[in-house]
């Protein structure tokens, strides 16, 4: 008769005399909890052991440094939130990756200082080539070459090379096994940070079977975006599976395979001026008739600004008086060594 096997699990407790906390150790042996002056945390399979956070006097720049960090993140998550239909999937670190692409184009700017500026200002060339998924890079997937250019009024065109689908793509098995065709998706969104909306202009497909060919084209949006909006354009690579059902195909793309990428950004030519208080969100007229397309922002990039420039009025001017040691005056007719004696390199002063 075969015996069964057990385990018994133990949990450990680190205890702390000096304010009585405790850490414990999970079922995965991870350490978490507070103990002393350290913090212990688990991120994946790591466990994290940092000092425990405490309060201190912020500084002009340290304050700087942290709205700028936000306005970062908001400014990125907004970003996220509107191409979602384009990119369907994105992976885990592609909030963390897109925050850092657009903290590095704010520190890029050469138009305004630290806390006096957004994307409006910022240098977006690091947000172009931004890819919604590190898994299925589009640069490497989609090998065919595209150009953006952009006329007097404002209009986009895309020109896109010979694509052949045999050579010029590069997808997982579990794609090109099932799949009956693809669908190049460019999508167009015109952005307003300081007025707190953005607006779907208009969408392009090229459609072209799992084998097929396309020769070199150009993609021309009919759309003239506003002055005020500051454009990006995306591209995308869509894979469908011919069914029986009545809809004929089925998507794809998964968390493992959704290229998708920015090609292309311009700034607006009149952004317009910072608020000065909360937006209305009130859609005037002209935004009226194109209300489906039109979006609010959950934006806080605004209000951080705002926020950060009360802090400054309010604190204090500090100065800084730096002292110097003077060395004693020295008579320069005044013999500092003698011929045949010796001298300590010993300071007397």
């Amino acid at each position: 008769m075969a015996k069964k096997s057990s385990q018994v699990f133990c949990r450990a407790t680190l205890f702390s005399n000096s304010n009585k906390v405790m850490a414990k150790v999970d079922k995965k042996g991870i350490v978490r909890g507070k103990a002393g002056s350290v913090v212990y945390r688990g991120y994946r399979e790591l466990n994290i052991i940092q000092g425990k956070p405490r309060k201190f006097e912020q500084t002009s720049a340290s304050i700087q440094a942290s709205t700028e960090f936000g306005l970062s993140s908001t400014t990125a998550a907004v970003i996220r939130q509107a191409f979602e239909p384009a990119y369907v999937h994105r992976d885990g670190e592609a909030v963390s990756r897109s925050t850092q692409l657009v903290y590095r184009g704010l520190r890029g700017s050469l138009t305004a200082s630290s806390g006096q500026r957004d994307l409006h200002d910022a240098d977006l060339n690091s947000i172009i080539g931004m890819d919604f998924n590190i898994k299925s890079r589009l640069s490497e997937v989609l090998q065919v070459s595209q150009r953006v250019e952009r006329d007097e009024e404002g209009r986009l065109s895309v020109f896109m090379g010979v694509l052949n689908a045999k050579t010029d793509l590069r997808v997982p098995l579990s794609i090109s096994k099932p799949v009956s065709k693809y669908r190049i998706r460019f999508s167009l969104i015109g952005f307003n940070f300081r007025k707190e909306y953005y607006e779907y202009l208009e969408v392009k497909d090229v459609e072209f079977r799992w084998q097929g060919k396309l020769e070199a084209q150009e993609i021309r949006f009919d759309t003239r975006p506003e002055a005020d909006q500051l454009l990006m354009l995306s591209v995308s690579l869509l894979a469908y599976s011919e069914t029986r059902m009545e809809e004929g195909y089925v998507l794809l793309n998964s968390k493992e395979f959704s290229p998708c990428s920015i090609i292309a950004a311009f700034h607006a030519e009149e952004p317009g001026e910072y608020p000065a208080g909360p937006v209305n969100m009130t859609l005037d007229e002209a935004q009226q008739l194109r209300g489906e397309s039109i979006c609010n922002m959950c934006y806080e990039g605004n209000r951080l600004l705002r926020d950060q420039e009360r802090r400054n009025i309010k604190m204090p001017a500090t100065t800084t008086t730096i002292t110097t040691k003077q060395r004693p005056k020295v008579d320069e007719n005044k013999v500092h060594f003698q011929p045949g004696k010796r001298v300590s390199f010993s300071s007397k002063a």
